[in-house]
């Protein structure tokens, strides 16, 4: 059976594995997507994701609780949500389809075509994504949070497409339905909200463990607003869509096998540039090293009646730079 030769599934993935095989197949796509999307996005960065997904496809573990783990979490999630209702939009999953509940549509329009059922997604990903959070711990909470941050910016960046009906080409009337934004557009917006992500401690109360903003960086605050005395910070839960997490971040520089650190060693950088990729930067003051390349490539191409191109070897010098 394909859902037992899966390593890395708990008790109850395997089961919504067995009751929905093909749904399975979205989800690889899904983990994929995010983690495309991840490498894309901290490109350049000292933390580039790379190595998150490499054992298995459904174990994107970061050891560390730090803010890049809470954008990992959300960015799979999202992954594995958009994928699992693109499938449902093309008949791949036998158990759902296109979403045929609408809300009322102006006069000059009406619901057609095949809308993206993310309801279905979203749920059928809840329950896969968190059932493998078996600890009932602040990181468990953390990382449960940050998985519903992703699976529902999918939702709200859902786009309205239309098409037009009418005598040559005038719009009498439209037909629309909703369709997913490029998996680009959700991966931009996780990385605005990574770049405003809030530390978050978890507390225990009535209902249980919590989490809430982290009380060292409301003190200061709490104390200047007592003129002075110092006063218990009041409680401040984290917005619903709002990435968290429990740790700084390290500095990546060093490889480490504690923290899931590869290093910045190698890697290629920008000598002359500024930004995150500068060597400068990603180097971490080592310094780096200089490789002076020489390559043939095509050159002053003709193209000739008919039908060929011809062209001359030239050589080509230039210098490759990477972190000591």
């Amino acid at each position: 059976m394909l859902c037992g030769r899966i390593p890395g599934l708990t008790m109850a993935q395997r089961q919504l594995c067995s009751d929905m095989p093909d749904a399975l197949i979205a989800l690889d796509e899904g983990q994929q997507l995010g983690s495309r999307e991840c490498q894309q996005q901290f490109r350049g960065h000292r933390w580039n994701c790379s190595g998150v997904w490499q054992r298995n496809v459904f174990s994107h573990v970061i050891p560390i609780a730090s803010r890049e783990a809470a954008y990992t979490y959300a960015i799979a999630s999202a992954g594995a949500a958009y994928s699992v209702t693109a499938a449902c939009a093309r008949g791949n999953i036998s158990t759902c389809g296109c979403d045929v509940r609408h809300k009322a549509a102006p006069p000059d329009w009406k619901w057609g075509g095949c809308s993206a059922d993310v309801d279905f997604g979203m749920r059928y990903t809840r329950k896969f994504m968190d059932a493998r959070e078996l600890e009932r711990d602040s990181r468990t909470l953390m990382n449960l949070h940050n998985n519903r941050v992703g699976r529902t910016i999918v939702k709200k960046l859902l786009r309205t497409d239309c098409k037009c009906h009418g005598v040559s080409g005038s719009c009498v009337m439209k037909t629309c339905w909703t369709s997913l934004p490029p998996f680009s557009v959700i991966g931009d917006k996780l990385m605005q909200k990574y770049h405003k992500a809030k530390t978050v401690q978890a507390v225990r109360g009535k209902r249980g463990l919590r989490l809430v903003l982290s009380r060292k960086k409301h003190a200061a605050a709490a104390a200047a607003a007592g003129a002075g005395v110092a006063q218990k910070p009041a409680l401040v839960w984290p917005k619903r869509m709002e990435l968290v997490y429990l740790e700084a971040s390290p500095n990546y520089c060093e490889r480490s096998i504690q923290t899931g650190t590869l290093g910045t060693a190698g890697r290629p950088c920008n000598r002359s540039g500024h930004g995150p990729q500068s060597c400068d930067l990603l180097c971490c003051g080592r310094g780096h090293n200089t490789q002076h390349i020489r390559r043939k490539q095509q050159c002053r191409c003709q193209f000739h009646w008919c039908c060929s191109v011809e062209c001359e070897l030239c050589d080509e010098n230039y210098e490759e730079f990477t972190c000591k």
